[in-house]
Parts: structure tokens; sequence; C-alpha cells
């Protein structure tokens, strides 16, 4: 696959409040042409172009990194004033409303209602590669042949779309599905928050074309 590269460097903020693949992240965004920066200092991820949020493990270990490194002020703020942000893995889970594991409910940042929770297949977790279903009209997956395979590892998601866009002045959100077991939200773009739940670091050319899609969009 030939990657498009972006057309200008763009600053870009890997948020780092302890439960990211943040080395990972920089590298994949380094090698698309983003001027990357880890950090979890407020002023530097409120005035980057992008803010990137990784993470890994539980629910709700990573809400209480993201609070205490003032994560959750972040990326309200900056979706407040337009500003671009993209959350993988459990950086897109904690996105929407609460997130349920073994009986335990968290409060997530409630930018999407709706609930994480347990996958319901023979094998889990979800590790490996997969399709997915994008939408027309995508952004994220422009230029990515249908087949195109993605790297995922999860044992919980989002399975039903819960946000009701009732102003027809205002562009419904995309959402991706994959199949592991049942349908589960693979990607979201939604105005400037866009976020996966693959992880396109570790999707090679594919999850390249990706971010570089994204970083043109900064």
């Amino acid at each position: 696959m030939e990657l498009t590269a972006p057309s200008s460097r763009k600053k870009v903020v890997v948020l780092d409040y302890g439960f990211g693949n943040v080395r990972s992240a920089e590298r994949a965004l380094a090698h698309v042409g983003a001027d990357v920066e880890i950090t979890r200092d407020f002023d530097r991820a409120m005035n980057a172009e992008g803010l990137l949020v990784p993470g890994v493990g539980a629910f709700a270990a990573c809400m209480r990194g993201l609070k205490e490194a003032r994560g959750d002020w972040i990326v309200g703020r900056r979706l407040a004033g337009g500003r671009p942000v993209m959350g993988i893995c459990v950086g897109m889970q904690v996105l929407f409303n609460r997130g349920i594991e073994h009986g335990v409910e968290t409060e997530g940042l409630d930018e999407w209602p709706g609930t994480v929770g347990p996958l319901k297949a023979d094998i889990v977790p979800h590790m490996g590669w997969n399709t997915v279903d994008a939408p027309e009209g995508s952004q994220l997956f422009a230029g990515l042949p249908a087949d195109a395979r993605y790297y995922f590892v999860h044992s919980y998601a989002v399975h039903d779309w819960e946000l009701e866009i009732g102003n027809p002045h205002l562009a419904a959100p995309k959402v991706t599905w994959a199949t592991h077991g049942e349908p589960f939200v693979a990607a979201v773009e939604n105005g400037p928050l866009w976020a996966t739940q693959f992880h396109p670091e570790k999707s090679g050319d594919a999850g390249a074309q990706l971010l570089t899609n994204w970083i043109e969009t900064l």
C-alpha cells in the first residue's frame, strides 16, 4: 500500500497519563510526518493542533489516571473549542458515558452516550487482526481498501451506538463496526472527536494511512 504523506508537519501531543502505549503512538505518528510530543502538561496538550489519547488496561484505572493528569479537563475544553482529539483502544472507551467491568460501574468522560461492556464471544480477549465495516464518506478510512485489517486487543467494547442527532444542520457521526462474536463499535468520527477501538499504531501500513488521514484534518 502506498502511503499518502501529510502536506505539512502538524504538532500532535500524545497524552501521557500512565495508561497507554505512548512510545508506539509517538513512533507511528512521527513515521507519518507529525511533530510529536509526549506530555501531560496542560498548556502543551491544550495548544497542540491534535491530541491523541491512548489507553490500555482497565477502564476504571484509565479514568483515574486521566483525572489525575487533568485529562478530563483537557479533552473537554479542547472539544468545546472544536480542537481535534483522537482516542485509541481504552482511550476510545473512556469517551463514552460509562464502563462496566466485573460488575463495577465507572463513569467515563461522557462525550458520547453508551456503555462499555464485556465482549460476548467464544474467545476473549479479541486479540489479532480483523476487518471493519466503515461507512460511506469516512475520512478516517479514506484511501483504505474494504478488506484492510487492523490490530485489536480488547475484552470490552461498545455494542450499541446511542447518540441521536436531532438538528438537521449538524452532520451525523460516522460509526464504523467490526464483529468478534457480536458486532461492536470499531471507530467513530464525530466532528473534532475521532476514536478507534483497534490500535492504528500496530496496524502496519493501513494504520499508518489512517493516522495520516487524521493528521490531514488538523
